[in-house]
């Protein structure tokens, strides 16, 4: 959050912070400026202190020699240099005392009050600043799982918030940080995707034949969000990874029936044939791939990992859930597709014998 002063940037605060009142899953709010300390304030009259003669520089630089040692240089001992400080015996400890304190003018020792309003206040204990401009930070603490909930309920209150002229606020912190890996894991997703289907094109010397295999990837998508949904786990990050490695792992299923269809239909068996041969081949191979895999992930799933479970078992979820789809999709979608796009021509030379019949 951005002000261009600490009154607006108050005010910004308090409107964010009762904007996010009642976030669901959020246990605590707080900001960068709650806490406080003690401190006194001078603040020096620069009209009273002009007639004494004085600057505001000048003011504040007495003060500070009054309020703590000052140094008067450094003594060279046996190769040692020590610094030399003037230490004060009565350090006035009272307010009333620093508005007592005798400021030196061309007229004479005058009194601080004179010259300057003395106040005890309470300030944050540290301020920040950015291209001249106060900044702050509203933090929210989540008590829930799906920060991505969060995220987009925060992100629809603050769009309601009325800010202060020339206050700004946007979201950081952890929220960010996720975005931020969402959007990268998706480029990665497509980038493999991508990569999985020129090398299918190049080992089948087709393009049709991989556009059939790539059928899989949706399929083991919809069982991995119908299994996070069933177990109300969040699409984090490490459900994102889950699906980058579904990629590669249920496309492979595919490849191995599709693989051997071609190699009886180049030794001559009709497409149909093929198919069918080709799948009940498969099949004990690619169920028994896909139940090794599942039960092996069945542990981490179940959230017995111990303190990786807040990684591992989204990660699980999603790969069971995908590869449980896939596997069944791939078994009875995989051929049907197959046998509409390569048995065209053997459908037409059945038609056209059956019609010279």
């Amino acid at each position: 959050m951005v002000a261009p002063n600490d009154s607006k940037l108050n005010a910004a605060i308090a409107s964010v912070q009762t904007a996010m009142k009642g976030t669901k899953d959020v246990s605590e709010i707080t900001n960068s400026l709650a806490e406080k300390q003690r401190t006194l304030r001078v603040t020096v009259d620069r009209k009273a202190a002009a007639k004494k003669g004085l600057t505001e520089i000048t003011v504040g630089g007495l003060v500070a020699a009054a309020m703590k040692p000052s140094s008067i240089g450094k003594v060279n001992i046996d190769s040692v240099e020590t610094s030399i400080y003037v230490v004060q015996t009565n350090i006035p400890d009272t307010v009333a005392k620093v508005k007592n304190i005798q400021i030196p003018t061309a007229t004479g020792l005058t009194k601080l009050s004179s010259i300057a309003n003395i106040e005890e206040v309470q300030v944050p204990v540290s301020i920040t600043s950015e291209k001249g401009d106060r900044t702050a930070k509203v933090s929210l603490t989540p008590s829930g799982k799906n920060l991505g909930a969060i995220t987009a309920d925060v992100t629809k209150r603050l769009g309601t918030v009325n800010l202060p002229l020339g206050a700004t606020a946007s979201i950081g912190g952890v929220s960010a940080s996720q975005a931020d890996s969402f959007s990268q894991l998706g480029l990665a997703l497509l980038a493999a995707i991508a990569i999985v289907f020129i090398v299918m094109v190049a080992t089948f010397s087709s393009i049709i034949q991989p556009l059939i295999l790539l059928i899989s990837i949706p399929f083991a998508a919809t069982g991995a969000l119908v299994m996070l949904l069933a177990t109300d786990t969040a699409l984090g990050v490490p459900a994102l990874i889950g699906m980058l490695l579904l990629v590669g792992i249920v496309v492979t299923n595919a490849i191995v029936l599709i693989d051997l269809i071609n190699q009886y239909r180049r030794d001559g068996k009709p497409t149909q044939e093929a198919i069918m041969d080709g799948a009940r081949q498969r099949l004990r191979p690619i169920l028994m791939t896909a139940l090794a895999t599942i039960f092996a992930l069945t542990p981490m799933a179940l959230g017995i990992t111990g303190g990786g479970g807040f990684i591992s078992q989204p990660l699980a979820i999603v790969v069971i859930g995908g590869l449980f789809s896939s596997t069944i999709l791939t078994l009875v979608i995989v051929p049907v597709l197959y046998w509409l796009v390569e048995g065209r021509k053997e459908r037409r030379a059945a038609r056209r014998a059956k019609r010279m019949a």
